[in-house]
């Protein structure tokens, strides 16, 4: 068994910056990275699947989703910090110190880690439509963030597939760019609030597809050309012309192995208070685990930055 002073659960944003500061604070971190055939908490975090990303503040000519998470891998490995790769299956934190258990260890009964102090970052992940080459197309013409890829549809008709506030808020923000838009949605009344609502209904960029779900995304070049719809009462099929397809149905937080053991609101994310701080005393969540609002690169490596230092002053008040 190795123990750790601290320990950090993801290498997303959030993660690598937790590590760069906990090993410059002479910590000696361990980062356990996630496995690469996971989708919900592969190494590197939901950018491995990013193009290019031209919102990051020191990038002025933009980089790809993986050289930055590159970058930020090294960076944190400089300054002394230590990766895993496997996947947490197991936890303990109702003693001192924490326990944990991984996807390589041998023997799933006794734990192969523990550490004073630890850091979740596990992330969370987009809700999908589970088509066949959808993956293959994301991040070129599919993509799961307008504030992301929205500048990169200027002029273009586009979709987004959904029905509640992030849905209509995707899509009225997508209005700045794009030619057309139109929201895809499998009933026949949105789920969005009033407010919400109206402002979608009275933006003239803005037609609905009612009681529609697609079933085929078409590309050329491996880039997105169109797709086809499903009448959800009538099963009738129809072509729809678009060079962009935003999915807005949700997110899912990586939270499955902490249930029961940490505060969680309904949706299954971390609640924190007083920074990172969560219910158990020692432990600390960052990133999109904790942050169902914002969801972009540089607020989970903010949020990094901030776990990072509040386990400083925890590690220095405990001992």
């Amino acid at each position: 068994m190795e123990h750790k002073k601290v320990i950090v659960v993801g290498s997303g944003p959030a993660g690598l910056t937790a590590a760069i500061y906990t090993s410059r604070a002479d910590l000696d971190p361990l980062v356990i990275e996630g496995e690469p055939s996971s989708t919900s908490d592969q190494p590197g975090g939901q950018l491995m699947l990013t193009t290019e990303i031209e919102n990051f503040p020191g990038f002025p000519e933009g980089l790809m989703g993986p050289e930055l998470m590159t970058n930020m891998r090294s960076q944190a490995s400089r300054f002394g910090a230590s990766f895993q790769t496997a996947k947490v299956t197991k936890v303990e934190l109702d003693t001192k110190p924490f326990a944990l258990y991984t996807s390589d260890q041998q023997d799933q009964n006794d734990p192969v880690l523990t550490c004073d102090a630890l850091i979740i970052a596990t992330g969370a992940r987009s809700l999908m439509l589970n088509l066949k080459n959808e993956n293959e197309l994301i991040g070129h013409g599919v993509s799961t963030c307008a504030t992301c890829d929205g500048f990169f549809f200027r002029g273009q008709d586009i979709a987004v597939v959904g029905g509640g506030d992030s849905a209509l808020e995707e899509a009225l923000f997508l209005t700045k760019f794009a030619k057309s838009v139109t929201i895809i949605h499998r009933r026949d009344a949105l789920r969005a609030s009033k407010i919400m609502q109206d402002r979608a209904f009275a933006n003239e960029k803005i037609t609905f597809a009612w009681n529609k779900v697609v079933t085929e995304l078409h590309s050329e070049n491996a880039v997105l050309t169109g797709i086809t719809l499903e009448d959800t009462v009538t099963s009738e099929k129809s072509p729809l012309a678009i060079t962009g397809l935003f999915v807005a149905i949700g997110h899912s937080p990586n939270t499955e192995v902490f249930k029961g053991l940490l505060e969680m609101d309904d949706a299954g994310y971390i609640i924190t208070h007083a920074g990172t701080h969560t219910s158990v005393d020692g432990v600390f969540a960052c990133g999109d685990v904790q942050d169902h609002k914002y969801r972009q690169a540089i607020t989970a490596a903010g949020s990094g930055c901030m776990a990072a230092i509040d386990v400083e002053h925890w590690l220095e008040s405990q001992h």
